[in-house]
């Protein structure tokens, strides 16, 4: 009976978890500006389950994820376990919860990705709403670099003001994870002059407050990070996506 549902279905040779492995993939690389590769496996034992919209599991593997706003990620791992899914939207392109459910995830930024996101209007806007002694602050050819101690550094021109003076910023932080949804710099190493510490000191204070994960979630997500590691030149977050609804993919 299976055998004949799915022979009737737009997707010939093709068994039921193929098709939705498919479906799941394409939506979740949907809702990225651009994608490397993006692949899903769903789970479903016996396959029948599937008509009535029940998964054991699937795992989704992307690497070279660029979002919307700008940011990039190198790799993301998701492994997600029983879920019931609306399978008459499968057809439509769209992946529909019947409840929320819950996915283990790893997430990997680069050098290069945590350079680029730094420098995106999405997280320049945002920086740029710190003052220094009351002037407007416009940053410059911000790097980030992961260095083999196991630490970040944060290296910004920064122009002052009307009077276009340049401030040289270069510190360097250990990364730690707050109430598993706030990424803070820590035991933080300030280089240059008086003035370059302090305005340094004034940016990772207001760095850690913009560094919440709900600011970052996708819609219908919630993200918790139990560990982050640092190595190969790599930031490395372990943790859980809770998922209300899938996101939609932007228009």
């Amino acid at each position: 009976m299976t055998a004949v549902v799915f022979g009737t279905l737009p997707f010939p040779n093709q068994g039921g978890d193929q098709i939705v492995s498919k479906a799941v993939s394409a939506a979740i690389a949907a809702l990225f500006k651009r994608t490397g590769k993006v692949e899903a496996t769903v789970r479903a034992e016996p396959v029948a389950k599937l008509l009535q919209g029940s998964v054991d599991g699937f795992d989704f593997i992307g690497n070279g994820m660029l979002m919307y706003n700008g940011l990039r990620i190198e790799g993301m791992e998701l492994y997600v376990q029983a879920v019931s899914i609306d399978f008459s939207a499968i057809f439509k392109g769209q992946v529909k919860l019947r409840q929320p459910t819950q996915a283990t995830m790893r997430v990997v930024l680069t050098e290069e990705d945590l350079t680029t996101s730094f420098n995106t209007p999405f997280v320049v806007e945002k920086l740029q709403r710190l003052e220094y002694e009351g002037q407007a602050l416009n940053f410059q050819k911000t790097e980030m670099l992961v260095n083999k101690g196991k630490t970040l550094t944060l290296k910004s021109q920064v122009k002052l003001g009307k009077s276009g003076e340049i401030i040289n910023l270069d510190m360097t932080a250990e990364v730690e994870v707050e109430e598993r949804r706030k990424i803070q710099f820590t035991n933080v190493n300030y280089e240059g002059d008086e003035k370059a510490k302090n305005l340094g000191k004034a940016l990772i204070s207001h760095v850690n407050d913009l560094l919440d994960l709900d600011k970052f979630a996708l819609d219908g997500t919630q993200l918790k990070v139990d560990r982050i590691r640092i190595r190969n030149k790599e930031l490395i977050f372990y943790g859980i996506a809770k998922i209300d609804r899938f996101p939609e993919r932007k228009k």
